[in-house]
């Protein structure tokens, strides 16, 4: 058996012939038991490559954005079952590449969080690490992996959802090449935490479009196989040869709720002070 799983041919060894008849029989086996072999080997080969193309599309989507920091000024509409709206205005910084970054999100308007604050810290080989700033107690504190999945400041993200995503800490395959969302052909891929206590989500369905970049569309669901949340991203923009959504909807299945982001502004590499982006950066620039 060779390394990836599929038999050397040059190990067979033919039986010694018996009759004619017999012999037919068995180049007949032979030839079917090959034929089976052979199948077996492109399946597992046409899985591998769907496993590693899937990967790479995820990776295309994160990995896109070089640029040393990113400032964005963004709107948050947060809708309650009866549709009732409230508006949040917040900016967003990070400082490195996804996947290795810190993420300050920060709210200014209205005055009631103005100043509450979240930093996300990920960091290759480590578990992702938040703090959360309340100006009334002046202090940050961390946010405990059991918050992970309680939803930030009345929105319908989640801690975890608002922090940067690291590729490698799931598996990735492929459901669907030809779904189309507003004019764009998709990948449906399904993603999997390898470490499912990392994660609230059991799995993640991704629609990426197949000309840009960018996920369109997401379902999440819990570790029961519940589908809990649902993303849904247009206005789709290319900044700094970065492509990205300017207009993402959150909503969470359940509560009938739904949050809508909109991104007003986006500047890249402004020389953001790396001060600002620690537990202590936090409470010094209030």
């Amino acid at each position: 058996m060779e390394s990836g799983g599929c038999p050397s041919y040059g190990t067979y060894v033919r039986p010694e012939r018996t009759s004619a008849s017999n012999e037919g029989a068995e180049e007949q086996g032979v030839r079917f038991a090959m034929a089976l072999v052979v199948a077996a080997c492109l399946l597992q080969t046409q899985s591998s490559f769907a496993q590693a193309d899937a990967k790479k599309i995820m990776d295309g989507v994160y990995q896109q954005d070089t640029s040393r920091d990113t400032s964005l000024k963004a709107v948050l509409d947060v809708f309650d079952k009866e549709g009732k709206k409230r508006q949040k205005k917040l900016i967003v910084l990070r400082l490195g590449a996804p996947g290795d970054s810190k993420t300050l999100v920060r709210f200014t308007d209205p005055p009631e969080v103005k100043g509450v604050a979240l930093l996300s810290i990920n960091k290759h080989g480590e578990k992702d690490r938040q703090w959360l700033y309340i100006p009334a107690t002046n202090r940050a504190r961390p946010v405990a992996p059991r918050d992970r999945s309680e939803k930030f400041a009345g929105t319908d993200f989640t801690y975890e959802d608002l922090a940067d995503r690291m590729t490698d800490d799931f598996t990735y395959r492929i459901l669907s090449e030809n779904e189309s969302i507003e004019g764009h052909k998709t990948y449906k891929i399904e993603s999997t935490p390898r470490d499912p206590a990392n994660s609230q989500y059991k799995f993640v369905y991704f629609w990426v479009a197949q000309d840009v970049p960018v996920i369109l569309n997401a379902e999440m669901y819990d570790l029961t196989g519940k589908k809990i949340r649902t993303l849904h991203a247009t206005t789709i923009k290319k900044a700094n040869n970065i492509y990205g959504a300017r207009h993402i909807e959150m909503t969470t299945v359940a509560d009938n709720t739904k949050t809508v982001l909109t991104i007003d502004s986006a500047a890249f590499n402004k020389g953001l002070d790396e001060k600002l982006f620690t537990p202590e950066g936090l409470e010094k620039s209030q």
